[in-house]
C-alpha cells in the first residue's frame, strides 16, 4: 500500500457467488468471494485518509471463453436472470472504468453487484 499514489484506485473482482451459492461444492469459493467484502470495507477505512478508494466488483454470469453465450451451461443460467442473456468482459470492464474515473472519487468501501438480475 505504500508504494499506492494518494487518490489512487483499488478495484476487487470478486463474484455474486459472495451472496448466492447456487451450486453444491461452491462453499469455499463462495467463502472467498465474501471475504473480499470485508477486506474492501477494511482497507477503505485504512486508505481513505490518503483518498484512495476501495470497492469491489461482483459480476454474474459472464460470456467468456470457458463459457460462451451459446453454450448449455448459460442457457441454463440466462433462465434465472431478470436479463436473459449472460454479461460480456466489456460490461464487467465498463464498471471498472467508471470506478477509477473522476466521478466515481466519492464511492469506496463498497460492492458493486453487475448481474442482468441474476441475485434480484
Amino acid at each position: 500500500m505504500r508504494h499506492l499514489s494518494d487518490d489512487g484506485r483499488i478495484i476487487t473482482i470478486g463474484s455474486v457467488n459472495a451472496d448466492r451459492a447456487p451450486f453444491p461444492g461452491g462453499a469455499v469459493y463462495s467463502m472467498t468471494k465474501a471475504a473480499l467484502q470485508g477486506l474492501v470495507r477494511g482497507l477503505a477505512r485504512d486508505l481513505g485518509p490518503r483518498g484512495i478508494t476501495v470497492n469491489n466488483i461482483q459480476p454474474g454470469p459472464t460470456a467468456n471463453d470457458r463459457m460462451p453465450a451459446d453454450s448449455p451451461a448459460a442457457a441454463r443460467l440466462t433462465e434465472q436472470m431478470a436479463l436473459p442473456r449472460l454479461g460480456t468482459p466489456d460490461e464487467i470492464g465498463a464498471m471498472v472504468c467508471y470506478l477509477t474515473g473522476s466521478d466515481a472519487r466519492f464511492i469506496t468501501g463498497t460492492t458493486l453487484t453487475i448481474d442482468g438480475g441474476f441475485t434480484a
